[in-house]
């Protein structure tokens, strides 16, 4: 059972990555990053995919209600260059933390990095 840092190793193997961070969207600190970080700066990058984890993860609309564990599975956000995909995760405390992956749009795999999110989420050790 993986931890934070050998998951974010992990995140970068995957065809395209260009970043990742684990990420507590109600305090929007990073609590793990590796490789580069959208605008340059990763505490800013995780305090603004924060703000939009907690966008969809508040927001009737989005989420399923009494659903166990996260309000919502996963966010992607698509841009000319790149994607960035926010995975929540399930914890045994309040599930407020996500994965964000930063992957470029050329070389990356969007489907296939959804699928690998979801495994080292579900496989993470947090404690």
């Amino acid at each position: 059972m993986p931890g934070i840092d050998e998951c974010l190793l992990e995140a970068m193997r995957l065809p395209g990555a260009r970043g990742a961070a684990l990420v507590d969207w109600t305090s929007g600190l990073a609590l793990g990053t590796v490789g580069e970080a959208p605008g340059g700066d990763h505490e800013t990058a995780a305090a603004e995919a924060a703000e939009l984890a907690r966008l969809a993860a508040e927001h009737g609309t989005f989420t399923v209600q009494g659903a166990d564990g996260p309000p919502v599975e996963d966010v992607i956000v698509s841009n000319p260059d790149s994607y960035h995909l926010l995975r929540f995760i399930d914890t045994s405390f309040d599930s407020s933390v996500f994965l964000h992956l930063w992957l470029g749009r050329e070389e990356g795999n969007l489907a296939l990095a959804r699928i690998r999110l979801g495994e080292m989420a579900a496989r993470l050790v947090l404690g």
